[in-house]
């Protein structure tokens, strides 16, 4: 929850009040704010009041002690006016603002608060205490301590208290590591294990609490219908079977009525709820006390409450007075209301059911009190199933082997199967509370003092009660009265209402207040936690909860609130609920235990509470008590409520408002990422581990936007989100002039991956010139062993039409430098063209052109790109080259063979390329291309100049042209070769025919300027022109063309030529990635 601070106006030396706002703060007050992002670079900060505040820029520095700092005072604040600052700020409780009144002047005057004043006993130890104690207490403990017996009721009560006391020692140290403002739970877990478990947690704890306020609810009419007034019942039973319907449906009437009247009590006056509690604490206590007098009472003189025994079975004498079967009235034996249950008539002579007939009525003492003995029957557990009789073993029976017909009689039976992991999760709300007095942490004078001492008292105070509880019933209650759990054998009275002293109203009317206090401060914490959450906002959909009165009261939270509590009214049953919120509790309590360790392990520097008690290994052994206990209460309910909070926790990790709250979460992973980087380097992956791990270098426009957005739709759909994605991009200047435009330009790059859905990292580098920044990125992008092994860039495609050579070189560069780094490349031609991940690619080809090997990252390629849905209906197609010498059927079964042991599906094809005579318009091509490169090797000249110099080599050109046409004209006799456009076309298509060969000499002298070509440029552009043929031939309709990338010349003076050459190959190509490899092996055939 956000945590408010509010500046109380002091003097300072001068005698001058000081404000801690600025003048237009309409509510005078300064609120330290998670959400704000005062930086812009959209990573949620928290916004200290202490450093570059608005009073800063008051305070000008005059004296000459510190005239170092001078310069420093703008941004960073004396000591000496942090300290005064710091005295005088207030934390305010949640809600404080309800409790104040407002001025009624206009303009900046503060609102008054005043400081918290509670203390451990009024603050913490009675909240908890009432919080603790409560509807299980008096309506289940005695009943637990007759089914699972003295020695299983302790374990239960040991097993839960020692939870939630190891849960205290976690939480007091977690409260006492600084402020904790009101929210307590959520607000600690949240800020401890991060905004995705927080969230996940809250929600958990919301859900609890919710259903605590529905089991309070249906204790509340369940003492009403059955102890106070139970003739206000609306559905009665005329059988016994229905009974249990009736109760049930009963429960489900009085219940909405009484959660309606609690939620208009709560949305109209939540202060006179407040004020209440001492009055529902104080019915707790006297309860309590009437117990413990009871008991002594019972040593000497135990109460008169009878418990009618037919055999050695417990009847229910709701419907008769004397437990005799036959009385004598004036000298005449008549029957008795009792007869009349079990036989056809009140005629002594009617049929009578065979065990009524068999067996004698005996009277045993209900409570026969501490000196009684009867402390060793209760020792062990009587478990049983549904419509179990309660019976008395010690007691005679006859007859009776089969008591299923039997039920229906007026016997005391079960009304659920009973087994002891059913108790455990039934009695745990009876200890859960004591988060009360961490949620009231804004009231508190000393919170870091009053929470552990009044919370650890509470949880000892109350397991003492429980634990002397367990015994002490066990020692007075006779074991078929504490199996009876209406008190239906005692005329209907509550059981533990027998032992008390003076009477069992005492216990009665102190429960029904009890529960109803409890049930109202559950309706008033859920909301308001809700609310908490909501305004967090780190669930987008609760965002409207967060709403409510002008006073801040959560009204919609209340709705929402009310809304969930009806769904635990319909299931209507007590002993159904407490599992429930059991669930959503030990959550709860083990998130808090979680964080605890969390924080201890990893030492964090600001782990630094001022409770010292506390131990790791305690923190952990309550986080698995927690688990236990919930898979061992009911292990589809534990399921259920983990499967809640892990969609919640998706949920935020998905949808929610990003959060950076210090968490150990983060930490905890920080420290897992060293540990594994520094694993990662101890030697490099393995062939079979290997997979792309991408630098994608971006290019920007001028408003530094990201020029080809599809590059990281490529990315997305190469990776699938597994392994590194670093996002690199260069900025020309010095970062000092800027920085603003290098933080805009990685907010726009992540903007963009997050459009593209691709997970990785952005980094954006100032550099002198962009190749050095490009060069610094190839070298030192990543960590460790976390490092890239391959570039991926887009093809310069206007490299031709750029006045700036650089813009090329630089690519070529890059070429050198990966492959120097052993460093694999792509390259993405027509990128733009390539599918966003929303496209669906139907039925097609991704075609690999494997001319050389590369380590496999041809193989690879497809396979990884076909496992995204874009590519999926895609097939693969594996074409080889097979020179004259090659035997190319054996090529394809070798080819097809290594393809099955490498476990990939692909058609193979071997295209035979044959050693033809260099074409005319190879010729032609190289010449212009050597022209080309001339005329750009003026690139120190100016641009008139080199305008010029491409003028003086055009004219050149032309009247060679001339010349050669007319001796061409003189001599008949020769082959006409003037380069026009449409003979150019004719050439090409003639030498690509099949039977097209024309000796090398005749063309050197049909065109003696050839005579001057370098021959290696000649051979290497007849390549290109072949195989770019060849490709287009094969490849021109494929979705994707994949081929080997030739690298660049030794010899820099060759670059120019170079990019040509990757020109022709990629001609009338549409979506080609040339691939290089980078050294290394990357796909293997062994498993």
């Amino acid at each position: 929850m956000p945590t408010n601070f509010t500046v109380v106006p002091v003097k300072d030396g001068t005698g001058k009040t000081r404000e801690g706002n600025d003048e237009d703060d309409v509510d005078g007050s300064n609120v330290l704010r998670e959400e704000e992002d005062p930086t812009g670079d959209g990573v949620p900060k928290e916004n200290s009041p202490f450093i570059n505040s608005a009073e800063n820029d008051k305070n000008n520095y005059d004296g000459t002690n510190m005239a170092l700092f001078e310069e420093e005072m703008d941004r960073h604040p004396m000591v000496s006016s942090l300290l005064d600052k710091l005295a005088n700020y207030t934390n305010l409780s949640q809600g404080a603002q309800e409790h104040e009144e407002a001025d009624e002047e206009e303009g900046t005057k503060k609102k008054t608060v005043k400081s918290p004043q509670m203390g451990t006993f009024m603050g913490v130890y009675l909240p908890c205490l009432q919080n603790i104690l409560g509807v299980i207490l008096f309506l289940r403990l005695t009943w637990i301590v007759g089914t699972a017996g003295i020695l299983e009721s302790l374990a239960i009560v040991g097993l839960c208290c020692s939870c939630t006391m190891l849960t205290a020692i976690s939480m007091s140290a977690i409260a006492t590591n600084g402020v904790v403002p009101a929210g307590g739970s959520y607000y600690m877990i949240s800020r401890s294990l991060g905004p995705e478990f927080g969230g996940a947690v809250g929600l958990c704890f919301y859900l609890g609490t919710t259903f605590a306020g529905a089991m309070y609810i249906l204790g509340t009419i369940e003492i009403l219908l059955t102890y106070i007034v139970p003739q206000a019942a609306i559905f009665t039973a005329e059988r016994k079977e229905d009974q249990l319907n009736a109760l049930l449906n009963n429960m489900r009437i009085y219940g909405t009525i009484c959660l309606s009247l609690m939620a208009v009590v709560v949305f109209v006056g939540v202060k006179y709820v407040n004020k209440l509690a001492l009055v529902f604490l104080a019915c707790v206590i006297l309860s309590i006390i009437s117990i413990y007098a009871g008991v002594i009472k019972s040593g000497f003189d135990p109460p008169d409450f009878p418990v009618c025994m037919l055999g050695n079975r417990t009847l229910q004498n709701l419907q008769f007075d004397k437990c005799l079967k036959t009385e004598i009235i004036n000298n005449n034996t008549v029957s008795t209301q009792l007869w009349r249950l079990f036989c056809d008539g009140p005629e002594l002579s009617s049929t009578c059911n065979e065990y009524f007939v068999n067996n004698n009525l005996t009277l045993i003492q209900g409570i026969p009190g501490l000196a009684s003995g009867v402390i060793s029957e209760n020792m062990w557990s009587v478990y049983g199933p549904l419509g179990m009789l309660v019976e008395n073993k010690r007691l005679p029976s006859v007859g009776g082997i089969d008591p299923a017909k039997d039920i229906y009689l007026p016997y005391v039976v079960n009304d659920i199967s009973t087994f002891f992991t059913l108790l455990v999760g039934i009695y745990f709300p009876s200890v859960t509370g004591i988060m009360a007095g961490s949620n009231r942490s804004g009231d508190l004078k000393d919170a870091q003092k009053s929470i552990p001492i009044g919370t650890i008292l509470a949880i000892a105070t109350t397991s003492f009660i429980y634990v002397s509880g367990v015994i002490l019933f066990g020692a007075c209650i006779e074991g078929v009265l504490l199996r009876d759990k209406f008190g239906d054998s005692v005329k209907g009275n509550l059981v533990i209402g027998t032992l008390s002293w003076p009477s069992p109203w005492v216990i009665v009317i102190g429960s029904f207040f009890s529960c109803c206090g409890a049930g109202l401060q559950s309706l008033t914490g859920a909301p308001r936690l809700l609310q908490a959450i909501a305004r967090d906002g780190i669930v987008p959909f609760l965002q409207v909860f967060g709403h409510g009165k002008a006073n801040g009261e959560p009204t919609w939270a209340l709705l929402l609130t009310a809304g969930i509590c009806e769904i635990g009214i319909l299931i209507a049953s007590l002993d159904a609920v407490a599992p429930i919120l059991s669930m959503f509790f030990l959550m709860c309590y083990m998130f808090v235990n979680l964080a605890c360790a969390v924080q201890t392990l990893l030492r964090t520097p600001n782990w630094r509470p001022r409770f010292k008690y506390y131990h790791w290994t305690l923190s952990f052994l309550g986080m698995s008590l927690c688990l236990s206990i919930m898979f061992i209460s009911s292990w589809y309910y534990a399921i259920i409520a983990m499967g809640i909070a892990g969609c919640i926790y998706k949920y935020i990790e998905y949808r929610g408002a990003e959060k950076e709250w210090g968490d150990g979460i983060r930490g905890l992973s920080l420290n897992a990422a060293r540990y594994a980087l520094i694993r990662l380097e101890e030697a490099p992956p393995h062939t079979k581990n290997w997979r792309p791990q991408l630098l994608v270098l971006l290019n920007l426009d001028s408003d530094l936007g990201v020029k080809h957005p599809r590059l990281l739709s490529l990315t997305t759909q190469l990776k699938a989100g597994k392994g590194l994605t670093i996002v690199g991009n260069v900025l020309q200047g010095t970062y000092l002039s800027h920085e603003a435009e290098a933080k805009k330009a990685e907010q726009n790059i992540k903007s963009m991956m997050a459009t593209e859905r691709t997970k990785g990292f952005c980094h954006v580098v100032v550099s002198s010139n962009l190749r050095d920044g490009i060069s610094h990125l190839i070298q030192s992008a990543g960590l460790g062993g976390m490092k890239h092994n391959t570039v991926l860039v887009g093809w310069p495609g206007t490299w031709k039409q750029s006045e700036d050579p650089q813009s090329w070189r630089n690519f070529i560069e890059i070429v050198r430098e990966t492959t120097a780094a052993h460093q694999a490349m792509l390259v993405a031609k027509n990128v733009d063209s390539f599918p966003t991940c929303q496209d669906r690619l139907g039925e097609g080809t991704i075609d690999v052109w494997w001319v050389v090997h590369d380590g496999g990252m041809l193989m690879l390629l497809p396979f990884l790109l076909r496992q995204h849905k874009v590519w999926g209906m895609c097939k693969m197609r594996i074409f080889t080259v097979a020179q004259m010498d090659d035997n190319s059927i054996q090529m394809k079964k070798d080819l097809q063979m290594f393809l099955y042991h490498l476990r990939l599906d692909a058609e193979v094809e071997v295209v035979e390329m044959h050693d033809n005579d260099i074409s005319a318009f190879t010729y032609e091509k190289t010449l212009v291309m050597e022209q080309r490169s001339q005329m750009l090797k003026q690139m120190h000249l100016s641009r008139t100049e080199r305008e010029r110099e491409a003028q003086l080599i055009h004219d050149k050109n032309t009247t060679a042209h001339t010349t050669m046409n007319n001796k061409e004209e003189a001599g008949p006799d020769r082959v006409h070769m003037t380069w026009t456009k449409d003979k150019l076309s004719t050439e090409r298509n003639r030498n690509r025919e099949p039977n097209a060969n024309v000796a090398v000499r005749d063309l050197f002298n049909m065109k003696p300027e050839w005579e001057s070509l370098n021959q290696s440029n000649v051979r290497r552009m007849h390549t290109a022109v072949k195989l770019n043929e060849v490709v287009v031939n094969k490849s021109q309709g494929a979705h994707l063309v994949l081929l080997n990338m030739p690298g660049p010349p030794r010899n820099r003076g060759g670059d120019e030529n170079y990019m040509e050459f990757l020109e022709v190959l990629l001609e009338g190509l549409n979506r080609v990635l040339m691939v290089r490899g980078g050294g290394r092996e990357v796909i293997t055939i062994y498993s």
